[in-house]
Formats: structure tokens, sequence, C-alpha cells
């Protein structure tokens, strides 16, 4: 068991009169950390992955709920985005039932935002839960056994069950992929082609790193624009990749509307593209080390409820910084660098316009990053 994060966070918020949501991918342990939560407590578990379960709560009345939760005071909806109307049934919860605390869980973000926005407007918490992340990692296994373990997790990545069976994680992996990975996104978009899908995330995992032209992936995997654009959004929604957009403000020759896509777990990228060959046989390790560091900067942001964003930056005339981000009053700039001892050659012109200095993060320093 991992000690996650948002535990205390979501602890914290759960004395305030308001719902918890918990979104985050397949397998994270969303429900494994809301069991643990609620462990002392007696509470009503609803699965929205059970049809009777579902049952229950569509076309849902005050008097329905009264009858259903009983005297719990605590009540657990999981996977509540396959729950018809979820939206109304849990302002009903709240405005109604207002000794009863309510956590939900959903691993699409589009689905329960879309059900639960207009109708929860001040009534909710949200969180996220990604795979597991280096700080928390550390905090079980320790500085030096996790330094041991960096290239492996930068192979097999950062998932529960994957950090938990390490004798069969590519097993695992391929699991993940080829069943969860998909079951969301298949249902959410209606989609009829998998194949396609299969044909876009290679795609996208074989341009982590580089700036992605939806033009360039609709002619090589034989789509359209639109197409392409449609599925990337839902890739989105269901947690599996994250866009790194452009930063532009101060110079006239910044490019300004492209962007890059990054994975929120290495070890899914690495499934897809069926490469799991440690890093000293691969040529792509610049890759899967910035896919990893800033996959886990966006966990420390989020479970950290920085408000900053996150960007990229290069200019028409290809200078470039890996990573750029803007908020809290700064601009913070860094630069990925597996390899500690090789010179960096850093850009002037933007530390003096945007009053920064730019960072090099290595396999030496890259603690002070992520934690």
């Amino acid at each position: 068991m991992y000690l996650r994060s948002l535990k205390g966070l979501i602890e914290k918020r759960l004395k305030d009169n308001k719902i918890i949501i918990l979104t985050g991918p397949r397998q994270v342990g969303k429900t494994t950390l809301i069991e643990g939560i609620l462990s002392s407590k007696e509470f009503l578990e609803i699965n929205g992955d059970d049809v009777t379960d579902r049952s229950y709560f569509e076309m849902v009345s005050v008097e329905k709920l009264i009858s259903i939760i009983g005297n719990h005071k605590y009540v657990f909806i999981d996977e509540a985005q396959k729950i018809q109307d979820i939206g109304n049934a849990l302002k009903l919860l709240h405005d109604k039932l207002k000794t009863v605390k309510v956590l939900v869980t959903g691993s699409s973000s589009f689905e329960i935002n879309q059900q639960t926005s207009e109708a929860l407007t001040g009534r909710k918490w949200e969180f996220t839960l990604l795979p597991v992340s280096w700080h928390e990692f550390e905090h079980k296994h320790g500085v030096l056994t996790a330094q041991k373990q960096l290239e492996l997790r930068m192979v097999y990545g950062m998932y529960p069950e994957v950090l938990n069976q390490t004798e069969d994680q590519a097993e695992i992996l391929k699991s993940i992929t080829s069943s969860y990975l998909y079951k969301d996104i298949l249902a959410l978009g209606n989609i009829k082609k998998p194949e396609l899908l299969d044909k876009i995330l290679r795609a996208l995992a074989y341009q982590v790193g580089s700036e992605v032209s939806y033009n360039e992936v609709a002619q090589l995997v034989g789509a359209d624009k639109n197409t392409i654009s449609t599925y990337i959004e839902l890739l989105c929604k269901t947690y599996v990749i994250f866009k790194l957009p452009a930063f532009s403000r101060n110079l006239r020759n910044e490019i300004k509307t492209s962007q890059k896509i990054y994975f929120y777990d290495n070890g899914i990228r690495n499934a897809i593209i069926g490469n799991l060959n440690p890093l000293p046989m691969r040529n792509d390790v610049g890759q899967l080390w910035e896919n990893f560091i800033i996959s886990e900067r966006m966990k420390y942001n989020l479970y950290h409820r920085r408000l900053v964003n996150m960007h990229f930056w290069r200019t028409t005339t290809q200078r470039e910084i890996d990573f750029v981000e803007d908020g809290e009053g700064k601009i913070s700039a860094f630069e990925f660098k597996w390899f500690a001892f090789k010179k960096v050659k850093l850009d002037k012109e933007f530390q003096q316009v945007y009053d920064t200095n730019i960072k090099v993060i290595d396999r030496e320093n890259f603690r002070e990053f992520v934690l």
C-alpha cells in the first residue's frame, strides 16, 4: 500500500458540507484511496459498473434516495460516470440529505464534469489521482531504494499494480494497455475502430518531446485531421495523455500555437510501442526522461494545488526550452538532461526578457524538482 498524497487533502475537505469528486485513470488506486479514507466508518458503496447499482440512482427521487441510503452517513459512488444523470442525483443528495457525506470517483473527467458541473456548482471539491508519484514511492521505499529503481521506473512506470508485482510488470502493463486503457475511451467516444485508436497512440508515443502536428499524424495513420483531434481529446479526458502548449508573451518570433503531447505514465507509453527494454538498450532515453520528469511535475503541481500553467518554449529560429511554468507571480524555466555531465547552452535572451534563470534538471538533482 502506498500512502497517497491526496489522502490528507480529501480527509480535510470531507469535513466540509460538499461532495468529494475524485477522477483519474483506471487502475491508479482511486477506489483503494476512498475505501481507505472510509475504512473506520460505516458507508454505503455504489458501483457504477454494476447494472443493479446503477439502476438505484437513475431517475432518482428524494424518497428513493432516503430508502437507499438508510442510516448511512457516508456514501461512496465508484465509477460514477456510468450512472445516467448522476449530476442531479448528487445535487439531491447534497441539498436534501445534508448530514450525508458523499464521495464520488470516475475514470473520465469529461463524463463526470459534463454531468456534474452545472448541477454541482458550489457543491463539490474536485481532485485528480494519477499513478504513484515519486514522493509517494520514496515515502514507502526510502530515498536510496527509490533511487536505485529510477531506470526501471522510466521503463515500467508508476502504476500501483506494476510497483507491487515487479516480477510480472511487463504482463501487467500489457493487460492495462489492452483492456482498461481503451475501455472508457471506446465507450465515451462511441468509437467503432479501436485499431485506429491504437495507431494514433503509437504515433503520439513516438513523438513524445516533439511538437505534434495533427496533419502529420492524420497522414501517418490514414485518417482526417478532425478525427485525430477528436481522438486526442478523448485520450486527454480519459487521462492517457496531456498537452503542453507553447509559451509566448514578449518575443516577436516565439511559436504561439504549437503543442507537445506527453503520457501520464512511461510504462503505458512503452507498452503501447512494445518496447520495455532496459535503458542501455534504448535510443529514446532522452524522450523517456523528459516524459517521466514532466509527468512527475504534473503530479507535484496537482497534489500541491499549485496555480501554474505548464508550457514549452520555442522560436521560429529553433531556439527552445523544454519546460516553462507560468504562475504564482513568476516564470520558471527548465532544461531536462539525463546525463549531468553534458554541457547545456542556455538561452540568455529568454532569461533577460522574462527575468528568470534556466535550470538544468538531470538524474542527480531531479528530486528537488518533483518533491
